[in-house]
Order: C-alpha cells, then structure tokens, then sequence
C-alpha cells in the first residue's frame, strides 16, 4: 500500500480520530511517530528526536509554533523580510 493510496489515508486519519478521541476522555497515550502534524495535532506534551537524542522538548502548541520546528519537521519556511 503506497502512501498516497486512499484506503492508508483513510485508515490513518480513522486512527487519529480513535486516538484523539481517547485523549480527551483522559487516556495518557504515549506516541512514537513521524508524521508531525498529526502528532501535534492530539499531543499536549511532545519531544523532538533527532538522531536518537532529545532536540526539542515542550508543549505541543510552543512546538508547533516553533520557527525550527516548522521549517524542519513540518516544512514551512519563514517568510524572507
């Protein structure tokens, strides 16, 4: 199944919603994954590997915000003055 196929997609964003629903009803999740976003997306707290050693640790809203953050891991640049 390629990442581009529909059915993995679906699957993934099913997943997500199943997680994000256990977390607001107070289950503590632990979550290894490379997709970003989506991680940002249910996390309250999150840390950043690289290399196998912790880059970046905080909320996942500070981190989400994070100049670094967004133009390494969720590939948004800043804006050239």
């Amino acid at each position: 199944m390629s990442a581009n196929d529909p059915k993995r997609t679906s699957w993934v964003e099913q997943l997500y919603d199943t997680l994000g629903a256990l977390h607001r009803e107070g289950l503590t999740l632990l979550l290894a994954e490379q997709s970003i976003p989506l991680a940002l997306g249910i996390a309250d707290y999150a840390y950043v590997l690289q290399t196998g050693r912790i880059a970046l640790e905080g909320p996942a809203a500070e981190l989400e915000r994070d100049p670094h953050v967004q133009e390494i891991y969720l590939g948004i640049s800043a804006a050239a003055p």
